[in-house]
């Protein structure tokens, strides 16, 4: 249920729209039903992902879009007590939240947005599963189909003007 969650997030980020977030999500699934069941469980996350992001890709060839991937959220904050907070699941947990706190977090979304959106595709693809997904060097690569070194400049790159660019909002 949670990567289905968070899956469904990545989608709707990446498109802007939730029906065609979860056409994607759900054409993603099946195929991976269909052609990964024999693999072991610890390579389906990767597999999941790189099919998810094909399948984004193909949407966005489909409408003669460039495909910027939009953030809608502050993926740097933490949570209450310090913990690390979990953007994708707070939003789709929808939990009452103070207003002052949401106030602040909108107006530092919207700076996130454009940063993001700045970004080159690649660049984004490489936060976005890193950071946001928590996945390794490797599981990235193997989603994003190119190689570690790839990945972790891409990652770097996008780091980098993500920093430059929100500076003002982080101190």
């Amino acid at each position: 249920m949670q990567v289905e969650r968070r899956a469904f997030k990545v989608a709707q980020i990446a498109v802007g729209n939730p029906d065609d977030a979860l056409d994607i999500l759900q054409d993603a699934m099946m195929k991976l039903v269909k052609k990964y069941a024999h693999k072991q469980s610890d390579e389906w996350k990767p597999l999941f992902y790189r099919i998810l992001n094909n399948r984004i890709m193909d949407w966005h060839r489909q409408r003669g879009s460039r495909g910027r991937w939009m953030v809608a959220l502050n993926p740097f904050r933490k949570g209450e007590e310090g913990e690390e907070y979990d953007p994708i699941t707070a939003q789709a947990d929808d939990k009452a939240i103070d207003p002052g706190r949401q106030l602040e977090a909108e107006v530092a979304g919207e700076a996130v947005v454009e940063a993001v959106k700045a970004l080159p595709l690649r660049q984004q693809q490489a936060f976005m599963l890193r950071a946001w997904e928590g996945m390794s060097v490797n599981e990235t690569a193997k989603s994003m189909g190119c190689s570690e070194g790839s990945v972790k400049t891409h990652y770097s790159r996008g780091l980098t003007s993500l920093r430059n660019s929100l500076e003002a909002h982080y101190k």
